[in-house]
């Protein structure tokens, strides 16, 4: 059921294109989809399919036993993250050392508190398999994460069992390989870690 405050702004006359910031996110509906702002753009996801979270808690039993050994810093699922007015995500999986998240994380406003409002290290999406959603997470995220110095992205396809392994340079993030289900990702941002894709992919 749509509140009022959205009907009001579904009725208001605004002139096109519109654009959203950050502020408008505390009139979406709390429902089971995820609004996410990247340019002034509004992508709205429905509630991820099961495969989907199996594939986020795969990543949780690799990632802790390694924080727990290393403790570094931490891993998150689905955080806020907002970079400026115009770009608010939620992505699927933020790792973030401890300094980051210290000079990173709100702690006393009480609009943004618990959220990032700078780059974490690593960010990992997991593809819907729409269209759109295919290319918000290849295309525009990316593109986003670059622009804000998010250091590595992972983009995990759990069709065809494959991570796609992004790393910043001065162009932006470029790919550096996609890793096939028999192979291992290390990464420069966690130290003598290594990620089996046999891990991630079992169901």
């Amino acid at each position: 059921m749509i509140n009022e405050q959205i009907r009001e702004a579904l009725n208001e006359v605004r002139p096109l294109p519109i654009t959203y910031t950050v502020d408008d996110l505390e009139f979406m509906p709390e429902d089971d989809n995820r609004y996410e702002i990247i340019g002034g753009n509004l992508f709205v996801s429905r509630a991820p399919h099961l495969d989907h979270q199996r594939t986020i808690t795969n990543f949780m039993r690799v990632f802790i036993p390694y924080l727990d050994k290393n403790p570094i810093g931490e891993i998150f699922t689905t955080p806020g993250v907002i970079f400026g007015k115009d770009d608010a995500v939620i992505p699927d999986l933020v790792f973030a050392t401890h300094e980051t998240i210290e000079k990173n994380v709100v702690v006393t406003d009480e609009k943004f508190e618990g959220k990032f409002i700078a780059a974490p290290e690593l960010l990992i999406e997991i593809l819907s398999y729409s269209k759109k959603d295919i290319e918000r997470d290849r295309v525009v995220k990316r593109e986003l994460y670059g622009k804000y110095g998010v250091k590595e992205y992972w983009v995990v396809d759990g069709m065809f069992n494959t991570i796609e392994v992004y790393r910043l340079t001065e162009q932006g993030l470029d790919r550096i390989k996609r890793f096939e289900i028999n192979e291992s990702i290390e990464t420069p941002l966690l130290p003598q870690f290594e990620l089996n894709l046999t891990d991630i992919f079992r169901f």
